[in-house]
């Protein structure tokens, strides 16, 4: 039988100092057959958001890696080269875009904008680590 996985969507800055999108694949190797589990990871705490309609921020790089968990609402994050990625409940992404070392942030080229969407407020929930 096939070890399950878990898809880790992470946002990371890459070696051009600008932040994008890939996938990681987490063996869920451990628990029963009936509730497979990956490997117990550290956290460092968590914090819940609300964001009202209409919220947006300006582009910035994420301070400390964490886990972001949209628990209600509708979360877009966008992109220097213009793409936006969206997340609804239920959803997740590895927020781990953080400035690269020694270089001043630079808001036309570093981090990322999130914003709000749809006519709900968002609820997200974020765990460091």
């Amino acid at each position: 039988m096939d070890t399950p996985e878990f898809a880790k969507v992470v946002l990371f800055t890459d070696h051009d100092g600008r932040a994008r999108w890939r996938e990681v694949r987490l063996a869920l190797a451990e628990g029963k057959p009936q509730a497979r589990l990956s490997a117990l990871m550290p956290s460092g705490g968590y914090q819940l958001r609300s964001s009202p309609v209409g919220f947006a921020s300006d582009f910035h790089c994420t301070e400390n890696p964490q886990w972001v968990f949209i628990l209600s609402g509708r979360m877009e994050i966008g992109l220097h080269d213009g793409s936006w990625r969206s997340f609804g409940p239920g959803e997740h992404f590895h927020s781990a875009d953080v400035l690269p070392t020694g270089e001043a942030f630079d808001a036309a080229r570093h981090g990322h904008r999130s914003r709000q969407a749809g006519p709900d407020p968002l609820v997200t929930l974020f765990v460091r680590g």
